[in-house]
């Protein structure tokens, strides 16, 4: 839960909501529940392992995760 008066503390998940919505949400229609649940963890199976993300060294996030962890 966040703290009282920090607008900072959702600030990643509110990243995160946004990319979905736009990514995912708002460019296709879905037939039922059980085909939005299988596009959605086929997102997020592209959003930890596949995307590249220039902050995190060119690396997707999974991956820089286990770098981070051997290195320390």
């Amino acid at each position: 839960m966040s703290r009282k008066g920090n607008c900072l503390d959702n600030a990643v998940m509110e990243n995160f909501f946004g990319l979905l919505k736009s990514e995912l949400l708002y460019l296709q229609q879905f037939q039922s529940m059980e085909h939005f649940k299988q596009e959605l963890v086929e997102y997020l199976d592209y959003y930890n392992n596949h995307r590249i993300k220039a902050k995190l060294k060119g690396l997707p996030p999974a991956i820089y995760r286990q770098q981070a962890l051997l290195a320390s």
